[in-house]
C-alpha cells in the first residue's frame, strides 16, 4: 500500500483536479492500493486567515471574499461533476459555507479570534477540497470515501501547531481501515483534541497527515505529489541550472527543510524515518519522472553533497568579552535567556579561544534576543567582563548539506575559495555535530550570487558559467561576437566551460537578459531595445545583479567607461579590454586599477592593447616576473603604420596606401586617431610601466604624420583630400632612405629613460627591416637578452586578430 499526498499547487483548479484524478487512475488501474491526502485548493487557506482577519476587524468585506471563495468552490465542482450527480455535494458545501459564515459573524460581533477559533476556520479548507475530490472520482466510477482525519488523527490542545498523541492515533487508523476497503480520500492538515475539538498541526501539516498515515499503516511508500521534481539542488527561483536529487537520507532532508527547502515539511519525516518508510517527492505536472526518493542512510553509498538552501532574512548577534574564556556555563545561560522568551536559534558559533559567541536568529526575535542577553549578563557588562552585545540585520545564513561532510577532503576549502573568489565576504561559520550541514552567514544582498557561486562550485565543477557583460559592439566587439558564436559548442563540450552574454550596450541603446542574449541574433535584439543607454545606469545595473564570474568586455575606443574601472573591479567584476586609454592615462590611475583588481581578487587584463593578440605584454610580464631588467624597448607597434610603411616601399602614394589600409579595416575609422602617432606612444607607454618604469605620455616624443593641414579637416573624406598634399614629401624621405641604402619605419623606442615614436631610417641588418604586411613586431633587450634582443613578430592589427586576443584574455580569467 502506498500513502500519496497532494499539495495546494496540484490542484489549484479544476483543470489540475483532472490532471490528479488521472493519476490516481493509474494505480487503481494497476490495482495498487492507496489512500490519499489533499491539501486546501491553492490559496485557501490564506484566504481563510485573511477573511477572519477581516471579520475580527469588523471590516465587512469579509463577507465579499467569503462569497467568491464559495463561488469558486462551486465553479470547480460544475466543471467536475455532472449536474445529475452534484446533488449530494452542493447540498455539503453549501452547509460547509452557511456554517462558516455564521462562525465569522459571530467573530465580527464579539470581536474576539481565539487560536481554537483560528484552527477551525482554517479546517474548512481540507474540507471543503476533499469533499469535491472523493465525489468527484466517484462521479468518475473511481470508488473512493471521503475521511476527515479529525476522527482518527487525536493531539492535545496546543491550538494552531498540535502534538499528536501516536498511540491512540495509530490504533484509530488501524481499527479503521479494518473495516474500509475503499480508497481514502484523507483531509490533511486537521486533527482534533480528546474533546473532538478541532486542531491544526501546522502549516505545512497535510505532509504529517500523510506520514501518521503512512507510518500507522506500515506502507510501502509515502509519496508527496506537489509542483517541482523532487527535492532540487538548490531553490530555482534563485539559483540557475538546478537539478533534481534522485535520493537523500532522512537527516538530510530535514536539513534541508529546516533551511528553507519547501519542498517537504520537516516533521513529517519523524514517523517514516521511525518505521523506515520511504518518502517520494513527485512532480504532479510532470508524473513519468520518478522525484526524490528520501530513506536510511545507506552504508555503501559514498559521500557527496546534496544540496544547498538558505534562510534569506535572519539577525546576527554578537557577544564578546575577556570574561568569557574559561567560565563555565557562558553558552548554557545564553541559550535558556533566549528559551525564556521562545526564541530559537538558527545556529550558533563560538571560537575556541571561547572569548566570543555569536548567533543567528530571526529578524522578528533580534531586538527581544539582544535585551534578554543583556538583561541576562547584566552584571558581567557592568564589571566589563563582557562588551556590548551588538546586533547585525540584513543577513542571509545558506545551508551546505551533505552526510559525513566532514570526512570528505576538500568541502571546506572548495566552498571559502568560491565565496572568496567572488568577493563574498562570510560572516559567521558553523558545522553541526550531525556532520550533515556547514551554515555560512553573508550579506543579504550577495544570497543569490552565493548561491549561485556555490552550485556552479559545488554541483557543476565540471561546467563553469561566465556571465560577460559588453560594451562597443563595433569592429572589434563584433568579431569577438562572432568568434565566441563560433566556438560556443566546443567551449561547452571540450572546456566544460558556458558562456552567457548578459549585457550588452552601444553608443546608443543596451539591453539585459539573465539567461543569456542569443549570439546569433543580438544585433536584432539590441537594434529593438527601447531602452537608452546611459553608461551610468549600464554599470549600476550590473552592480546590481551581482552575477557570479562576472567579466565586463569594453570594446569601444572612447573613454566612455574608463572611469568606472575601479568600481567594476571593487565591485567584484573582472575586466577585459583593448581600448588602451585607462593603461596610457596618469600612472596613479594605471597603478590604481591594478590596486584595485589584486585587492578584490579579479582580473584586469588588455593583452590587446598592444600587439593585438601577440603575447607581448604577456611575455614582458614573464620577463620582470623572473627577476630580469628591461634595458632598451624597440618596436613597430601599429598594424596599420606597419602596413603603410611597408606597402610605401612597393610603390604608390603616401596618402593611397593610408587609404587602402582603413579600407581593409586596418585603421580607425577616422585614420587620423592612427597617423598622430599617440595610439602608437600610449602602446609604448603600457610597455615601459609593465617594465616596472614609472612614466606619463607626456614625456613621450611623438612624430605626428598628419599634414598641419589635413588636421582640422572636418570629415574623413576631407582629411583624404588634404591629405594628398603630403603625398610628394614623403615620397621624398622615401627616395633619400633608398640612396642610402635603408628603409623608412615608424618605430618607438625607449631606452635610458628617454621615450619617442618617429620615422628612422633602418639598414638592412636592422631587425625590423624585412617586416611585412601589417606585422607587428617588439624588441625587448633585457640583462638576460643583451647580445640579442628578445624578439616577436607577427600580426599586429585587424578586428578579427584583436578580438582572438579579447577572447583568449576571457579565456585565461574564465580558467583561472
Amino acid at each position: 500500500m502506498k500513502v500519496l499526498k497532494f499539495g495546494g499547487s496540484s490542484v489549484g483548479d479544476f483543470k489540475r483536479i483532472e490532471n490528479v484524478i488521472e493519476i490516481l487512475k493509474e494505480y487503481i488501474k494497476n490495482e495498487e492500493k492507496i489512500s490519499v491526502v489533499f491539501s486546501a485548493f491553492q490559496g485557501v487557506t490564506d484566504t481563510l486567515f485573511e477573511i477572519g482577519d477581516l471579520a475580527l476587524n469588523r471590516d465587512e468585506t469579509y463577507l465579499t471574499k467569503l462569497s467568491e471563495l464559495e463561488k469558486r468552490h462551486f465553479e470547480i465542482i460544475n466543471n467536475l461533476i455532472p449536474v445529475s450527480k452534484r446533488k449530494k455535494i452542493n447540498l455539503k458545501i453549501e452547509y460547509c459555507f452557511k456554517e462558516l459564515r455564521e462562525l465569522l459573524h459571530g467573530i465580527f460581533l464579539i470581536r474576539e479570534l481565539s487560536k481554537r477559533s483560528s484552527d477551525y476556520i482554517a479546517s474548512f479548507g481540507e474540507v471543503l477540497s476533499c469533499s469535491i475530490i472523493s465525489e468527484a472520482m466517484n462521479a468518475k466510477r473511481l470508488s473512493t470515501e471521503y475521511l476527515d482525519a479529525r476522527t482518527l488523527i487525536k493531539t492535545d490542545s496546543s491550538f494552531g501547531n498540535a502534538k499528536v498523541d501516536f498511540d491512540v492515533t495509530y490504533e484509530n487508523i488501524y481499527s479503521y481501515y479494518k473495516t474500509h476497503d475503499k480508497t481514502q480520500i484523507i483531509t490533511g492538515f486537521i486533527s482534533s483534541d480528546k474533546d473532538n475539538v478541532t486542531t491544526t498541526m501546522g502549516r505545512g501539516g497535510s505532509d504529517y497527515t500523510a506520514s501518521i498515515f503512512g507510518s500507522a499503516l506500515d506502507v510501502e511508500e509515502i509519496e508527496i505529489w506537489t509542483d517541482v521534481n523532487g527535492i532540487l539542488t538548490a531553490d530555482p527561483r534563485k539559483v540557475k541550472n538546478t537539478f533534481s536529487i534522485k535520493a537523500v537520507t532522512y537527516e538530510e532532508a530535514m536539513e534541508l527543510s529546516h533551511f528553507g527547502a519547501k519542498v517537504i515539511h520537516p516533521p513529517t519525516m519523524i514517523p517514516a524515518l521511525k518505521k523506515k518508510i520511504r518518502i517520494r517527492i513527485r512532480n504532479t505536472f510532470e508524473p513519468s519522472f520518478k522525484g526524490t526518493l528520501i530513506l536510511e542512510r545507506q552504508q555503501n553509498v559514498s559521500f557527496n553533497i546534496k544540496g544547498i538552501s538558505s534562510i534569506d532574512d535572519i539577525t546576527l548577534l554578537k557577544i564578546s568579552g575577556g570574561g568569557m574564556i574559561g567560565v563555565a556555563g557562558i553558552a548554557s545561560r545564553l541559550l535558556s535567556a533566549l528559551a525564556n522568551k521562545s526564541i530559537s536559534v538558527v545556529m550558533i558559533s563560538q571560537g575556541s579561544s571561547e572569548h566570543s559567541i555569536c548567533l543567528a536568529v530571526l529578524p522578528e526575535h533580534g531586538t527581544e534576543a539582544k535585551k534578554a542577553i543583556e538583561n541576562e549578563f547584566r552584571y558581567e557588562m557592568r564589571d566589563g567582563d563582557i562588551r556590548e552585545v551588538t546586533l547585525q540585520n540584513n543577513l542571509s545564513v545558506i545551508a551546505v548539506v551533505g552526510d559525513d561532510m566532514i570526512n570528505t577532503t576538500g568541502v571546506f576549502g572548495k566552498v571559502f575559495h568560491s565565496l572568496g573568489q567572488n568577493g563574498i565576504n562570510i560572516q559567521a561559520v558553523a558545522q553541526g555535530s550531525s556532520e550533515l550541514n556547514m551554515s555560512i552567514v553573508i550579506l543579504k544582498s550577495q544570497l543569490e550570487k552565493a548561491l549561485n557561486t556555490l552550485h556552479d562550485s559545488l554541483f557543476l565543477s565540471k561546467v563553469k558559467t561566465t556571465n560577460l557583460f559588453m560594451v562597443g559592439p563595433g569592429l572589434v566587439g563584433n568579431s569577438f561576437l562572432e568568434l565566441l558564436n563560433e566556438r560556443i559548442k566546443y567551449l561547452n563540450e571540450e572546456l566544460n566551460s558556458d558562456f552567457k552574454l548578459v549585457s550588452l550596450a552601444n553608443s546608443k541603446k543596451m539591453i539585459f537578459d539573465t539567461s543569456g542574449i542569443d549570439l546569433a541574433s543580438w544585433k536584432k535584439n539590441l537594434l529593438g531595445s527601447k531602452t537608452k543607454i546611459n553608461p551610468a545606469k549600464y554599470i549600476e545595473t550590473i552592480k546590481e545583479l551581482n552575477m557570479p564570474n562576472s567579466i565586463f568586455i569594453d570594446c569601444t575606443a572612447s573613454e566612455t567607461y574608463i572611469p568606472f574601472y575601479n568600481d567594476i573591479l571593487n565591485a567584484n567584476i573582472s575586466i577585459v579590454t583593448p581600448n588602451k586609454i585607462a593603461n596610457s592615462s596618469s600612472y596613479k590611475e594605471f597603478k590604481q586599477l591594478r590596486t584595485s583588481a589584486k585587492y578584490n581578487d579579479v582580473h584586469f587584463r588588455y593583452s590587446t592593447n598592444v600587439g593585438a593578440a601577440l603575447p607581448i605584454i604577456s611575455t614582458l610580464n614573464d620577463l620582470i616576473a623572473n627577476g630580469d631588467e628591461v634595458i632598451k624597448i624597440e618596436g613597430v607597434l601599429s598594424g596599420t603604420l606597419s602596413y603603410i610603411f611597408n606597402s610605401i616601399q612597393e610603390g604608390g602614394s603616401f596618402s593611397g596606401i593610408v587609404k587602402d589600409a582603413r579600407e581593409k579595416g586596418f585603421t580607425e575609422p577616422d585614420p587620423r586617431d592612427d597617423l598622430n602617432g599617440l595610439d602608437f606612444a600610449r602602446k609604448l607607454l603600457i610597455l615601459i610601466r609593465e617594465s616596472g618604469k614609472e612614466f606619463e605620455l607626456k614625456n613621450i616624443k611623438i612624430e605626428n604624420l598628419i599634414p598641419a593641414g589635413a588636421r582640422k579637416a572636418k570629415s574623413v573624406d576631407e582629411f583624404f583630400e588634404n591629405l594628398k598634399n603630403s603625398d610628394e614629401d614623403f615620397q621624398n624621405k622615401l627616395d633619400k632612405a633608398e640612396k642610402a641604402g635603408k628603409k623608412l619605419c615608424y618605430i618607438a623606442r625607449y631606452e635610458n629613460g628617454v621615450a619617442k615614436v618617429g620615422i628612422e631610417e633602418i639598414e638592412s641588418d636592422h631587425p625590423f627591416y624585412n617586416l611585412s604586411g601589417n606585422d607587428n613586431i617588439v624588441a625587448f633587450t633585457t640583462k638576460n637578452y643583451i647580445e640579442k634582443p628578445l624578439i616577436i613578430r607577427g600580426a599586429g592589427a585587424g578586428a578579427r586578430f584583436t578580438a582572438t586576443g579579447v577572447f583568449a584574455d576571457v579565456l585565461r580569467i574564465s580558467n583561472y
